[in-house]
């Protein structure tokens, strides 16, 4: 679709790159975003009308709509092909019922209590809480943002935990996030920590869970994996972290600028001008602007749509087909949501990794399976 809209010049893309990874105005100029902030890290809307709006490549305006597609695509193809196992893991899941499996009787140890994880979570969203209204002016997002994140990622963590145990991916809450913020917190920069509160516990939880499955089968004790994860893996990972920010930014000379570094610099620093590009879309300038009533790219949202109808046909499809067993393995999460990381990927690794899963996964294994 990348070429044939560039081919078309859809909404004039052909004034910008096909494939960077940045925002542009109309004339194909990187914009200066600095231009249109105000002192108080606001959008100077006069500047901004002036500057003209902001416009994204080809590429970008497409992963915008797949990665919107692939939301629909997980939570509808949970909700119509899972509903029993959604709906018996949450009744056991407030039973407190624990399945026994091999492993589990095979294992002497003590279980991690339920309080343990309360305390964290209990202690954590008050610290952000906390961390939110204090540094309000920096951090410019309310506490209810706090909770409506929250509230967020606890409501999508079944389906996308079932999505991601059933294909090994797991589909983010990236966009829906930005989309919500974007509108309750519109003209907002540094407000977009929303999106990292409401995908990030997501995306940890499900990471938390599936660390402690390979813990459970190497009958490894349940309350060892659990310190271990709380003391060494967040607490030393965060500091770990932080401490490598401070040293390359103290170090390395213009690291992050893309203006400023040699042609060949490997510190270009790709995600993070990805998130910070997804702030002044989704916080800073807002999606009514650019994907709403107010912008130019409002067919963009369409993709919801097409991702919510796509499963719905396949469903249809295989009730109205029983016999065709070949129907029930399409699967509309696995064939978009390998685009999830583009940018900052490129087309070369999307077809590379293409090329290797389907030469080891198809044709080794059909023809060379004692390999």
């Amino acid at each position: 679709m990348t070429p044939l809209s560039y081919r078309f010049d859809v909404y004039k893309v052909k004034n910008l790159p096909i494939f960077p990874g940045a925002l542009f105005k109309s004339n194909g100029e990187s914009y200066d975003i600095l231009s249109i902030v105000n002192p108080m890290f606001h959008l100077d809307e006069m500047v901004y009308r002036q500057n003209g709006g902001v416009h994204l490549s080809t590429s970008d305006l497409l992963q915008r709509g797949s990665s919107s597609q692939h939301f629909g695509f997980a939570t509808l193809t949970a909700t119509i092909f899972d509903e029993r196992d959604l709906w018996r893991q949450t009744k056991t899941a407030f039973k407190g019922y624990k399945k026994m499996d091999i492993h589990m009787k095979h294992m002497k140890y003590k279980f991690v209590p339920t309080w343990w994880f309360v305390f964290i979570l209990v202690s954590n969203i008050g610290l952000v809480l906390f961390t939110c209204q204090y540094y309000n002016e920096s951090l410019q997002l309310p506490w209810w943002g706090v909770l409506v994140a929250c509230a967020i990622a606890f409501f999508f963590i079944l389906p996308i935990g079932i999505i991601a145990a059933t294909i090994n991916q797991a589909p983010g809450l990236n966009i829906f996030t930005e989309y919500v913020i974007g509108y309750l917190c519109p003209k907002l920069l540094v407000a977009n920590s929303f999106k990292v509160y409401g995908y990030i516990i997501m995306t940890q939880a499900l990471t938390f869970v599936s660390d402690f499955k390979i813990g459970h089968y190497m009958k490894i004790p349940p309350q060892s994996m659990f310190m271990a994860q709380v003391s060494d893996g967040n607490t030393c990972g965060s500091f770990g972290v932080h401490h490598n920010c401070m040293v390359a930014h103290g170090k390395i000379p213009h690291v992050c600028d893309t203006s400023l570094l040699l042609p060949d610099s490997p510190w270009t620093c790709p995600m993070g001008r990805v998130f910070f590009d997804v702030s002044v879309i989704w916080g800073f300038v807002g999606p009514r602007r650019i994907f709403g009533t107010k912008g130019e790219y409002s067919n963009v949202d369409w993709f919801f749509l097409s991702g919510a109808v796509a499963p719905l046909l396949v469903w249809l499809a295989h009730n109205a087909y029983p016999n065709k067993q070949w129907i029930h393995l399409i699967h509309m999460p696995v064939l978009l949501g390998s685009t999830a990381m583009m940018p900052p990927a490129t087309t070369v690794n999307f077809r590379s990794r293409f090329i290797i899963s389907f030469v080891s996964g198809y044709i080794i294994f059909k023809y060379r399976l004692d390999w």
